[in-house]
């Protein structure tokens, strides 16, 4: 096994452990071990990213006349990896932003004092997006699909009492912490649909009248229960037409020709309705002019066909 191989599957055991600590019902160490551990993670991926880069020469993992206490070779610590990706087109600069927080929380939050729990829904966020990130990468870079595994982490509705204050009193450092996220936050490439900073978390519990609620899928069925989306809604789940979807391909992809090849895989696509949502110029009539509109998530397909940009 080569020895990215190696740290590739320490950087998810490192990363299912922070998500196994932030699930517990009562862990008072939560977002500080959460951070510890998926900065670990990170690390760790991204040292496998270097070795995969430099033919699994483990000299390019290390400092140039540093070492350790005990004398050993000293590697190079996350950020200056995040940093190096980054300046060579090979780490995106959301993920880079996404870490970089996750390293704030770790240097800093174990001195706050949030009695309010701004910080919590903050670190949660934080947190959620950098699993997404996580996942991806890995299967960007390394071909490994993470959906076995339960890659989420248990919102903060479900582990502690709603509470209402007032007014919120921050003292400087979470002040600090939260204008320097906002800094991040601002400085995220809005367009990218792939990658995260943070991720926005909006959860309501509310009380059901019924014991038994049935479950909404897309179907055909005549029998089933009528769902009505709204046209806004539809297009915020179908933000692109195909005049976007190829420029997206174009920015997206090295090799990308439009042509026959590239007609034929969309054309693939088009029967996935939560890939592709078709729009009739008469509703009522599937024989009329239309005209189709594409999710982001459709990229994730084209990654199939085509090399992306380095």
């Amino acid at each position: 096994m080569a020895r990215y191989d190696e740290l590739t599957d320490r950087a998810i055991a490192a990363t299912m452990s922070a998500i196994e600590i932030y699930n517990k019902p009562d862990f008072r160490y939560r977002a500080e071990t959460f951070a510890i551990l998926a900065i670990n993670g990170w690390e760790l991926l991204l040292k496998a990213k270097c070795l995969k880069e430099h033919n699994d020469d483990v000299n390019s993992l290390y400092s140039e006349n540093k070492r350790s206490s005990s004398g050993n070779p000293q590697t190079h610590a996350i950020s200056f990896l995040a940093n190096k990706l980054s300046g060579q087109g090979i780490l995106n600069l959301n993920v880079k932003s996404n870490i970089d927080a996750l390293i704030e929380i770790r240097n800093s939050v174990i001195h706050f004092y949030d009695s309010t729990g701004t910080l919590e829904v903050k670190i949660q966020e934080i947190g959620t997006a950098s699993l997404q990130n996580f996942a991806l990468i890995m299967r960007e870079w390394f071909g490994k699909d993470l959906s076995e595994y339960n890659f989420y982490l248990m919102p903060l509705s479900f582990m502690m009492l709603p509470t209402r204050t007032d007014a919120i009193i921050l003292n400087p450092q979470e002040e600090n912490f939260l204008n320097y996220l906002k800094r991040l936050e601002a400085d995220a490439d809005e367009s990218d649909t792939e990658y995260s900073v943070t991720i926005n978390i909006d959860m309501r519990l509310t009380k059901s009248g019924s014991k038994d609620i049935p479950e909404v899928r897309v179907t055909d069925s005549p029998d089933a229960p009528a769902v009505r989306v709204t046209e806004e809604e539809i297009r915020e789940r179908y933000p692109w037409d195909y005049r976007e979807l190829t420029q997206k391909c174009h920015e997206r992809y090295s090799n990308f020709k439009q042509n026959k090849e590239y007609y034929e895989i969309k054309k693939s696509l088009e029967d996935d309705r939560n890939l592709v949502s078709t729009r009739f110029l008469d509703p009522g009539n599937p024989n009329s002019s239309n005209k189709k509109f594409y999710n982001p998530n459709i990229m994730q397909e084209f990654d199939k066909h085509y090399t992306k940009q380095r």
